[in-house]
């Protein structure tokens, strides 16, 4: 009944814009999405550039693409960036799946990179180079899986946040890298140096005269291999019920504990492996910037490839090329590095922005109450 009060007319005002979250988008238009995206931020970079420089912003371009492709040598580097952080951000996806946060990739990889170290130090020379790079492997994984089972368990058992727990996990390895590097350093320079530079043991070897073709190739078979886990397997399927209701996963008989324990310790066990390729194929030494950043930067790539390693590895080579495009440009043009840094970011931000424009949908509301999708 209208209170007496009530105009015939009143009337809440719809708001101008509504957002809606897209339930069935089809994955030809989320790439669609994706494509016009990066364009746009290649746009406006351009015009970033031609506000603070003269430069056509094209050429600029096409120093990114000589930087990242223009040699054999650039090509394998660009190769190596992408493959040291594909490496670490497959570890991530199946725990990111589990939605348990592993946000301590960086602290996995340097725990796996430091138990490899150790073992270049104190047995090389001493073991055959085949059987020690295989002892480093596999003690780098377990390790790893150590690391990560830490945090596992107490979500498993006590519930705690997992967020918090493997972002302090970081720091305590930090500091252990830091420990061992200053009793291994005799110079007390605080860096231990190529190892075993003279002998190179336990040195990854070559193939086809590429130093990075064994660091490429193990992390493609490890791609295939975590494509087929996440989607054709049991534990794969276990995986993704946990993930999305641990009330159903409980109601069908799964064991989340058990679950989360596997997922965590996979997961960490590849970040682990990624610190090995990194000791033994890639930079040769061990210290506290080994892992460089990639453990959070692996983060983005999880989140937007949605954990699907076919994407992710597309998305870890659009980051590889700005990475090394940047680096590039402030060669060519005499660019500071923020500059090259700021046009990644400039990309990266559309990349992210993708993101929403998959999930959501902007709807404005039109005249007479209608309303107008985008």
């Amino acid at each position: 009944m209208r209170n007496k009060y009530e105009k015939p007319h009143d009337h809440v005002k719809e708001p101008l814009i509504h957002l809606i979250r897209r339930m069935d988008i089809q994955p030809s238009r989320a790439w669609m999405i994706r494509i016009v995206c990066v364009l746009i931020g290649l746009l406006v970079c351009a015009l970033f550039i031609m506000s603070i420089t003269s430069l056509n912003p094209i050429s600029v371009y096409a120093s990114m693409f000589s930087g990242a492709f223009g040699t054999s040598r650039r090509i394998w580097q660009t190769l190596k960036d992408m493959a040291v952080l594909l490496c670490i951000a497959i570890g991530l996806a199946p725990a990111f799946k589990l939605r348990f946060w592993n946000v301590g990739a960086e602290g996995q990889v340097l725990i796996g990179g430091l138990v490899s170290a150790a073992l270049m130090i104190n047995l090389g020379n001493k073991i055959p180079n085949a059987l020690l790079l295989i002892l480093m492997a596999v003690c780098a994984m377990v390790c790893g899986a150590i690391w990560g089972l830490i945090p596992a368990y107490f979500k498993a058992r006590y519930k705690t946040n997992e967020t918090l727990f493997t972002l302090m996990m970081n720091y305590v390895a930090l500091q252990l890298v830091e420990f061992f590097v200053d009793i291994w350093d005799k110079k007390q320079s605080h860096s231990v140096g190529i190892i075993n530079g003279d002998t190179q043991a336990g040195w990854m070897p070559s193939l086809f005269n590429q130093q990075f073709a064994p660091l490429v190739i193990i992390v493609a078979v490890l791609t295939i291999g975590m494509y087929f886990y996440l989607k054709h397997s049991k534990q794969g399927f276990e995986i993704t019920v946990v993930g999305e209701s641990e009330n159903t996963a409980r109601y069908a008989g799964i064991s989340v504990g058990k679950v989360i324990l596997r997922t965590m310790a996979i997961s960490a066990a590849i970040c682990g492996l990624a610190g090995f390729l990194e000791v033994s194929c890639v930079s040769h030494t061990i210290s506290s910037l080994t892992a460089g950043g990639r453990g959070f930067t692996a983060i983005i790539v999880a989140w937007l490839g949605k954990f699907n390693p076919p994407a992710m590895t597309l998305i870890t080579g659009v980051l590889s090329f700005l990475s090394r495009g940047a680096n590039q440009i402030a060669s060519d043009f005499n660019f500071n590095t923020y500059a090259g840094s700021i046009l990644t970011g400039i990309i990266l931000f559309f990349i992210l922005a993708s993101d929403f424009f998959i999930n959501y949908k902007l709807v404005f509301r039109g005249k007479k109450g209608k309303e107008k999708v985008s």
